[in-house]
């Protein structure tokens, strides 16, 4: 099962290599291939439409295939696309690799999930899921700064040949140390669609897109907000992005250790509310070196902290169809990435300076908040409904 859980980890640090590594290569992209800034930014949301595609499209077909034959079939896909991006000189070809890149991502969680939640032992499903989802989270620390350096030294296309190349091995894990399983559900599709008829879990689904969003519209442009704003040299991005991918850990972390003592709504709304303070004072205090690096910190540790509490907010709520609610929670997740990334790209396309991509950043959070309490106070309401219905 350790050989398994670490094929699946590997798998999912490409996939943070992939997602994540784009923001730190941003300006020598936009820079090699004659495009703006902004239009750079958009191969954030094709790869996150990817997602949005992929998710639905793998869940209606991979029953007929054993589970490791479709995450064969899903990491040679990110191979693939992230070929196609490394070797694209124009727009379109680029857009279609990271479109290609980005169709497995949801996928690859889901089925991974579902592997360890056969072989793992009663109890230890979760530890190993765990496990599985710490690639992304190591991947922010070590993959993209080492992505970030590769694109500054020498060139972004180095990036993700490197990214393609370890696609490819990750590949070979997944032959030698991912058992064959078929995945043989007695639930009909139809009936794990039912709990969306509740208002709960679109709410949720809400929070979970505009929190994401809220911190990819000033994440997705770092590079130029720590260059252009806060008067870093592009030399210290590397320092930079695994600052970021620190927080992401520890933000993860921190997360954890607080679910015995908080409930998800509070961990998840609490931190929203804190990533919008942040976000406004990187508005402030940006051209703060000191300042902006703390903010930046706290914002990534945000990002991740999120992902916990709103997952099991998800389960609690998606009865009979956690699958479906938890693939998607992916969907919203990269659709956020999507939106926050055009959200902050408009101001720059606007005219606004790189700070001002910090203000829809916060109003992104802020619905994301909102969205939290709306799920909190109706939840209290069903709750004092079903008591004076006892009563």
């Amino acid at each position: 099962m350790k050989k398994t859980i670490f094929s699946l980890a590997l798998g999912t640090f490409g996939l943070g290599m992939a997602e994540f590594g784009i923001m730190g290569v941003l300006t020598e992209l936009a820079n090699d291939t004659g495009i703006s800034i902004p239009s750079a930014g958009n191969m954030i949301s094709f790869y996150a439409f990817g997602v949005v595609i992929g998710a639905p499209i793998v869940a209606l077909f991979s029953g007929k295939f054993s589970l490791k034959s479709t995450l064969l079939f899903l990491v040679a896909m990110c191979a693939v696309g992230n070929a196609i991006f490394t070797f694209s000189t124009s727009y379109t070809g680029l857009a279609i690799g990271r479109l290609i890149s980005g169709f497995p991502h949801g996928a690859i969680f889901g089925v991974g999930a579902i592997i360890l939640s056969k072989i793992a032992p009663p109890g230890k499903v979760t530890l190993a899921v765990a496990g599985m989802i710490a690639g992304m989270t190591v991947a922010n620390l070590v993959g993209v700064p080492l992505g970030t350096w590769l694109g500054h030294e020498y060139n972004w296309r180095y990036t993700f040949l490197l990214i393609a190349v370890f696609d490819a091995l990750v590949i070979l894990s997944v032959i030698f140390w991912v058992p064959k399983i078929y995945d043989k559900t007695e639930t009909r599709l139809s009936e794990q669609f039912h709990f969306l008829k509740k208002p709960e879990p679109w709410l949720i689904f809400a929070a979970t897109m505009f929190g994401n969003a809220g911190v990819f519209a000033w994440f997705s442009f770092v590079k130029p907000f720590m260059v252009n704003v806060s008067g870093f040299s592009e030399g210290l991005m590397t320092v930079i992005m695994m600052l970021m991918g620190l927080g992401m850990v520890l933000g993860n972390m921190l997360s954890g250790k607080l679910s015995g003592r908080f409930s998800p709504l509070r961990i998840a709304a609490t931190t929203d509310m804190v990533i919008v303070a942040s976000l406004l004072l990187l508005f402030t205090f940006g051209e703060h070196q000191t300042a902006s690096l703390v903010m930046g910190f706290i914002c990534c540790a945000g990002l991740f902290a999120l992902s916990a509490p709103l997952q099991i907010l998800l389960l609690q709520n998606a009865k009979g169809g956690e699958l479906l609610g938890a693939a998607g929670g992916q969907v919203a997740f990269n659709l956020g990435s999507a939106i926050g990334a055009y959200f902050g790209g408009m101001m720059i396309t606007l005219g606004f300076s790189w700070s001002y991509v910090t203000l829809p950043a916060a109003i992104l959070s802020f619905s994301a908040m909102t969205s939290l309490l709306m799920y909190g106070y109706l939840k209290a309401k069903r709750s004092q409904a079903n008591a004076r219905a006892l009563a």
